[in-house]
């Protein structure tokens, strides 16, 4: 009778954790599947007034993301918030058309500059390489930084001349 009772003990013991691992197991963190998300879309651009208007929504994105680099701003720079339109996170969504900010204006002035900059001028120089863009000046900074050129390559005296303010004599 012991050995029937310590065999009863043992197999509950082993049915015990049995019972324990496989429901370990079936509540372990599952690895996700490898599955990238959806491409994001973009709707039709409008009010375009400078950009070709056959572009698409993913085209005016990825210049928008240039020049938002080039000039160190954030899309809110140039476009207005609109108050009627909240997004999941609580803030008001952009109104990409509205022409309410200055700066819009700004944008599409130096959008035509650099266009003809380009056209009328680069394009005339043999081998002159890329054409100019927003960054050529602005370089991450919304305002351009001025240059300024280093004292080794500063203005030199003409030639003959001292660099300092003496006038050399004539010999005696």
């Amino acid at each position: 009778m012991k050995t029937s009772s310590l065999s009863l003990s043992a197999a509950t013991a082993l049915l015990l954790a049995a019972t324990f691992a496989a429901t370990t197991v079936a509540q372990a963190p599952q690895a996700a599947p490898n599955v990238s998300p959806p491409p994001r879309t973009y709707p039709a651009p409008t009010n375009l007034k400078v950009l070709p208007k056959t572009l698409t929504g993913q085209q005016v994105h990825e210049i928008m993301e240039q020049w938002e680099g080039s000039l160190g701003a954030k899309c809110s720079t140039c476009h207005t918030a609109d108050p009627n339109n909240i997004g999941p996170n609580g803030r008001p969504r952009l109104n990409f058309a509205d022409d309410a900010m200055p700066e819009k204006s700004t944008a599409r002035l130096m959008f035509k500059m650099t266009e003809e900059i380009n056209k009328n001028y680069i394009s005339m120089i043999d081998s002159s390489g890329a054409g100019v863009t927003c960054g050529t000046c602005h370089r991450g900074h919304l305002g351009p930084e001025p240059y300024v050129i280093p004292p080794e390559h500063g203005p030199h005296p003409p030639m003959g001349e001292h660099p300092t303010d003496e006038k050399p004599q004539p010999p005696k």
